[in-house]
């Protein structure tokens, strides 16, 4: 699915044939658009930055495994402009290296990467199963390996205008006790951002890791947390506008970690 509109003079509509960079016509002067995929795209965080980077004139590329949910959230949200959806399961290497060439072939080089997939289980060292954590790392440390390698020859030549920001939780930081595959797959994905920083850096390509150190405000978790009041959840979009951030950094005074929480939050 694509969302793209003619306003007036300003051509916003992208045909879904094949084409090797998106083209928006002003006045008959041609542009190419920046590109962002976001990998994840759920109610919460993955619409807010489709959301911001639409608005910023980026191309948005959501990629989640349910396409026909996700194109029912991008329906949902009349001002996005040049939004495309795919679908994909992170953990099936063979399945992010088919639509990453889907998606450069048909939209340009990828100049940003939003990891934003993850999969929290909630277990401890006595209950905890090796299959649940080898899904858990399936999906926030292979599926950021498999897409970021996807992606990582085009933004070398960008310049220094490319960024993979990764989307942490407080369990990649702290291991809590009930936590124990969800802390030792999000720490590990935390160490594998901040060995491609150190990599990427000198290629021009910023790496950035977001912890989200609360609960993210959605239908669902008001759902489950009803008694809190809105301070205590954090707000899909204000993360987005962290993120957007995070891209727009110059090269002289870029950031690898950001913290992100609620000022109520206990911490």
């Amino acid at each position: 699915m694509n969302v793209c509109e003619e306003q007036g003079k300003h051509l916003r509509f992208i045909t879904p044939k094949t084409q090797t960079e998106i083209i928006m016509v002003f006045n008959n002067e041609k542009t190419t658009q920046p590109v962002c995929v976001i990998v994840g795209a759920g109610a919460g965080n993955g619409m807010a930055f489709a959301r911001t980077f639409s608005a910023k004139g980026f191309t948005v590329v959501l990629l989640a495994r349910n396409k026909s949910a996700l194109d029912k959230r991008i329906e949902q949200v009349p001002s996005l402009k040049c939004v495309f959806s795919y679908s994909c399961d992170v953990t099936k290497p063979e399945a992010v290296e088919t639509v990453f060439a889907e998606i450069k072939q048909q939209h340009g080089t990828i100049n940003t990467l939003i990891y934003n997939a993850g999969n929290a289980a909630f277990d401890n060292v006595t209950n905890a199963s090796v299959n649940t954590l080898e899904k858990t790392w399936k999906t926030n440390v292979q599926g950021l390996l498999s897409c970021s390698q996807q992606v990582i020859p085009g933004m070398k030549g960008l310049q220094g205008k490319a960024s993979i920001v990764v989307i942490g939780a407080t369990a990649s930081v702290k291991g809590s006790a009930s936590f124990l595959s969800f802390a030792s797959a999000k720490g590990g994905q935390r160490n594998m951002a901040e060995s491609m920083a150190r990599a990427l850096a000198p290629e021009g390509i910023h790496v950035s890791y977001v912890v989200i150190d609360g609960v993210i405000d959605t239908p669902m978790t008001r759902g489950f947390l009803k008694d809190k009041a809105d301070d205590f959840f954090l707000n899909a979009d204000a993360i987005a506008n962290t993120v957007s951030h995070l891209v727009a950094q110059d090269k002289s005074a870029w950031t690898f970690q950001v913290d992100i929480r609620p000022f109520s939050e206990q911490w």
